[in-house]
């Protein structure tokens, strides 16, 4: 369990610089640098009203995962890179921390789950810490650093690396994913429509993603309110694979009356999973 630490910002204010707070603080502190390129450590301290030691260690901690770069009195944007993975971290951010809190109340102790390279499922990812004996199948490299706790065990799927999405995709990581069975399959999804179905932007994500819905025994889609009634270039499965959708928020009644005719349980923060599922 980590330590809980405190530090002296401006006006003596102490401010926790470790756990849920410093997560929360980090990603400010990307979207902050997403808009200015450049920040500096005094900018840091001054406008999150934190010590400029822990807006070091800040910048140190995104460093070290590859989203920032330091350089002399602060961090600026890496050259010559995509920030896709980034930038989606930190779209919605509470709306997709609300819907790994919920996804994480499916995975009992001792499940096999499939985690696509989302980040979605790498909120999840970091509510699987708690659980035991979990076995964890993914293919995205930055899930490591949230998945380290000795009571999982975690298989990161080969493939063709992709530094711009921070994952493996290709005839690799499907070969390895084959003949694999029996796991929950948690995926996201870059839009949602009646017809066809949940959808991705690339057909490298799809095609992997689809073989999860094949291959597990049920399937759980993770997407935020933006994505319902969103087009995306790849159909990744068609809606009778799909056992259970988790949500930040309620949908359109039009949805809820989809998702009953398909027996499709749908889970968002105060919605009772079992109230809008036709028997069967």
């Amino acid at each position: 369990m980590l330590a809980r630490r405190e530090s002296t910002g401006i006006g003596g204010i102490s401010v926790a610089t470790m756990g849920e707070t410093s997560r929360k603080r980090q990603d400010r502190v990307l979207r902050k640098l997403l808009e200015k390129k450049h920040i500096s450590v005094k900018q840091l301290a001054e406008e999150f009203r934190i010590s400029e030691a822990t807006a070091r260690r800040d910048l140190k901690a995104l460093a070290e995962t590859g989203q920032l770069m330091l350089v002399h009195g602060g961090a600026r944007l890496p050259a010559m890179r995509d920030f896709s993975f980034q930038a989606k971290k930190i779209r919605n951010i509470e709306a997709k921390r609300i819907i790994g809190r919920l996804a994480a109340e499916l995975v009992a102790d001792g499940d096999q789950v499939f985690l696509d390279s989302g980040t979605t499922c790498f909120e999840l990812a970091v509510q699987l810490q708690s659980k035991q004996g979990v076995t964890v199948l993914a293919n995205s490299a930055r899930f490591t650093q949230e998945l380290s706790s000795p009571s999982l065990l975690v298989f990161i799927l080969g493939g063709r690396y992709r530094p711009d999405r921070l994952d493996m995709v290709g005839p690799m990581a499907t070969q390895a994913l084959t003949p694999l069975r029996g796991f929950i399959a948690f995926i996201g999804a870059d839009g949602l429509s009646r017809e066809p179905g949940p959808a991705a932007s690339d057909m490298e994500s799809a095609e992997l993603f689809g073989l999860a819905t094949r291959n597990a025994r049920e399937t759980v889609l993770l997407v935020d309110h933006d994505k319902f009634d969103q087009a995306a270039l790849c159909q990744i499965t068609s809606w009778n694979r799909i056992s259970t959708v988790v949500s930040d928020r309620r949908p359109n009644q039009e949805w809820i009356e989809f998702f009953s005719d398909a027996h499709i349980k749908l889970i968002y923060p105060n919605s009772n999973p079992s109230s809008n599922i036709n028997p069967t």
